[in-house]
This record gives structure tokens, sequence and C-alpha cells, in this order.
């Protein structure tokens, strides 16, 4: 920069000026303060982000997590858990940047992050945990996306039949139609691109959730009285032993519905500044944790009054409903269109950390690093990149396999995610908060963030008792490669 004024003085005679903004948080017009393009991202695009990884359809089966804990413990979790997940979250947020808040260094990574506030064996460690359970994500969201495109299938069928064909069919053409989908979009190149899509994923699951509450209180009105008891689904409808089972497990259910800590630094990377990243992602977090938490407790306490003991795993899928069915058809078709947003969300993180180690591996490696324009009508000029494509295909088409051969890696997932909850949620975010802001060990602030790190800890545990023995129970009833419904 001191070249160019230099340069400018020795001219005197120019017609035109450059003009060099040097203040480090703004960077230039093109580029932010470290040198990459100008992020645009603002609180309604992170929230959005938000909103899809964490509204899943998993929604859709609160009614029977809220079912095993009744009444009063079941909206006191939902309510614990969205508390916990926005303050986390707020720790998270900011270690975005090292030291000062405004100027200091970018962390790009979840891993990053790790890396500057605590570094040692705990940043594979964090990494490890990370990137399976976004592996096991694209799993589950491809087993869940085949059994909506089922639904539809089914539910059209039952309405021919009237009810008096059974609709058995095979799963494997919806999830090989949900990974050429995949594959397609998996070609985007990063995170910042894909607003457009969380934007439609995040309608979308405000379509099938809101469809869902719909269903539910007609039932209620329907059944004349709300069903379900103070302490949730009874014994003699289930025994001793798989009541606290399926307690642990509908905890764990809620628990993890809220998750998504592990993509927020990455999400958080896309976002402009000023204000500072981490006043943005306090509101988006708020934002999204406020409508999700809304969106939960009315799906959830509606699909129980309707139901109650007998709720199904699934509203939607579950049959819980089966008229009108055009309703449904539309409601599982948005599920199927969220969740082909929410895996792009989900495995970028991984895709990007890949392609980042390659390229750190083998920097003159033209397969690795080099891209080659591609111009597209309408859209464009597109970078295409060779191993990036190449990759990102093998990487759908493994997950895509893995779902056919394992048709109860839902569980598997869910196993996978009670491992993942404490570590990535709440352990990571409140060391490195202590250790950025330098908390005194045995301080009262130290204390409290302690304890409330081995409370989550003790109810991932037990989550994961939970998850273990439903997986237990699957290998007990399902075969590999049977996964006709």
């Amino acid at each position: 920069m001191g070249e160019n004024t230099s340069a400018k003085n020795q001219l005197p005679h120019q017609v035109f000026s450059v003009s060099i903004d040097t203040n480090p948080q703004s960077g230039s017009k093109w580029f932010d303060d470290d040198g990459r393009p100008k992020r645009t991202g603002t609180v309604w695009t992170a929230s959005a982000h938000i909103i899809t990884a964490v509204i899943g359809s998993g929604v859709l089966s609160l009614a029977w997590a809220i079912g095993q804990l009744g009444w009063i413990a079941g909206p006191a979790v939902m309510l614990l858990f969205s508390l916990v997940t926005y303050y986390t979250s707020i720790l998270l947020s900011a270690c975005y940047r090292s030291g000062d808040p405004v100027n200091g260094k970018r962390n790009y990574t979840y891993m990053d992050a790790v890396r500057a506030n605590l570094g040692g064996g705990k940043v594979k460690i964090c990494g490890f945990v990370q990137y399976v359970n976004l592996f096991g994500v694209a799993i589950g969201y491809t087993i869940a996306s085949s059994i909506s495109m089922m639904a539809i299938k089914r539910s059209n069928c039952f309405h021919q039949s009237g009810g008096q064909d059974p609709c058995h069919m095979n799963a494997y053409p919806y999830m090989i139609a949900f990974g050429i989908a995949e594959i397609l979009l998996s070609q985007i190149p990063g995170f910042d691109q894909l607003h457009w899509l969380s934007l439609v994923a995040a309608v979308m699951s405000f379509t099938y959730s809101s469809i869902g509450l719909g269903l539910g209180i007609g039932k209620v009105v329907e059944n004349k009285r709300v069903m379900g008891s103070l302490t949730g689904i009874s014994i003699g409808t289930v025994t001793q032993t798989q009541k606290i089972w399926r307690s642990f497990q509908a905890l764990g259910d809620i628990a993890f519905a809220y998750s998504y800590s592990m993509i927020l630094i990455e999400i958080q990377d896309t976002v402009k500044a000023p204000p500072t990243e981490a006043k943005t992602m306090k509101k988006a977090t708020l934002i999204s944790v406020a409508v999700t938490t809304l969106f939960y407790m009315f799906c959830g306490c509606f699909g129980y009054a309707a139901f109650g003991d007998l709720s199904p795993g699934n509203l939607l899928t579950g049959f819980g409903f089966y008229n009108p069915y055009w309703l449904l058809d539309i409601a599982n078709a948005a599920i199927v269109i969220h969740l082909v947003g929410a895996y792009q969300v989900y495995c970028q993180p991984l895709f990007a950390f890949v392609e980042k180690e390659a390229a750190r591996r083998f920097p003159d490696s033209d397969f690795v690093t080099k891209d080659i324009k591609i111009s597209i009508p309408g859209l464009g000029p597109y970078n295409l990149n060779l191993f990036r494509m190449i990759w990102r295909t093998l990487f759908v088409v493994t997950t895509t396999v893995i779902s056919m051969l394992l048709p109860f890696f839902n569980d598997i997932v869910g196993l996978l995610g009670a491992l993942g909850f404490w570590p990535l949620t709440v352990y990571f975010p409140v060391e490195m908060y202590i250790s950025q802001k330098k908390i005194t060990k045995w301080s009262t602030r130290w204390l409290c963030l302690q304890i409330l790190s081995v409370a989550c800890l003790i109810i991932t545990i037990a989550a994961a008792a939970g998850s273990i023995a439903g997986v237990l129970d699957d290998v007990k009833t399902i075969k590999p490669f049977q996964t006709s419904y």
C-alpha cells in the first residue's frame, strides 16, 4: 500500500487517483480483511442456514418423544434444551475471532476455533467427532428422504385401493434418486453460495411442520379431548424396562433436535461485518432457536394431544394420518425438498475440509488445485475442479450405498448424535470460552459452566444408552438390503 502512495506522488499530472481503504476490518470494496472475497451474509441468511439445519424431519417425531415423557417432562425438556443450545451457541460464536472480536484472526471452521483456543490433541478429537457426525447425518437424510418419497406413493396406493392393498415397495429407487440430486447439488463450490438453497429448504420445513401441526389440531378437535397423560406412555402399553429406554431415547431426540453447533462457525464465516460477526450470529441464533422451539412445541404437543400413547414415530410417514391424502403428499414432498437442502448444509463443511487438506498436501497437482472455467448459459461462468467433482460424487455414492446396506442406520445416527452432542454443543464451546475470556478456575462463573457441561454429559450418556438399545432391537428384526416397506 505504501508503494501505491509513493507512485501516486511521483505522478503529479495523472488524471485519476486510486483510493485504498486501509482499515483492516472493512478490507477493500471486493475483499475482506483476510484477503478473501467480501462476505455478504446477513442475520436472515444465517437464520435460514440454521433453521434448515435444525428443523429436520425429526420435528415430526417429537410427538413420540413427548409421548414417552408426558405433559410435564416433555415440554420442560424441550424448553431446557432450547435455552442450553442458545447459550452455548453464543459462547461458540464468540470464538470465531481469536483475541479481539472486531479485528482478531478469523477461525474459518470449528476445528480452527478449537486449534486457536485449546490446541493439542483436542483438535483431532473435535475433527473426528464433527466429521463422523456429518457423515452420519448424510446417511440418515438419505434414508429419511426415501421414506417420505415412499409415503407419497403409499398414501396414493392406500387411497386408490381403499386400504385393501398393503402397498409394499422397495426403497432403493428412491434412495438412488435422492443420491443423484445430491451429486448435482454437491458441485456447488462453497457454503457461501448455498443461501438460496437454504431459503427454499427453510420454507419447506415450515410447510410440512405447519401441515403436521394443522392435522394434529384437527385430530384433537375430532376426538373432542386431549389425549396423553402427565407421565407419558403407561406401563402395560410398554414394559417398565421399555419405558426407561424409551424415555432415554426421547431425551436424546429432543436434545439432538436442536444441535447445529458442528456447522455454526462455518455459517458464521459467511456473515458480513460490521456489525461484528458474533453480534450477527447472536441475533440469528435467537431468531432461529425461538422459531424452532415454537414449532417444536406446537408440533410435538398437538401430535401427542391427538394420539396419546399411540403417537407414531413420524406423524406424516408413520401414517398417524391417512387423510386428506393430497395434503400428506404435499407435506412429504416438502420434507424431501428440505432434506435435499439440509444434506448440503451439513456436508459442505466436510467437503471443504477434505479439499483444503488435499490442496495442502498436493499444492502442485493440477488435478487437485486447477479450476476449469465453463460457461453456463443463464448462470454465468462455473469453475469446475476435477478433484472436487470426483471426491464429492464418490462421497454421495458412498452414503447412498450405506443407506441401502443398513436400513436401520437412523438409530446408529441417533447414537452418533448422542456421542456428538456433548462435545460439540457443550464441552468445546464452554472450554474455548473459558480459555478465550481467561475465566479464573474455581470462580463462580467457571463452576456454573462446568456444572452445565457435566449435566449435559450425563444426559448424553443416558441418550446413548437408549440409542444402543434401539440399534440392538433393529439388528434382531432387519437384514441388510431388505429395505422394502
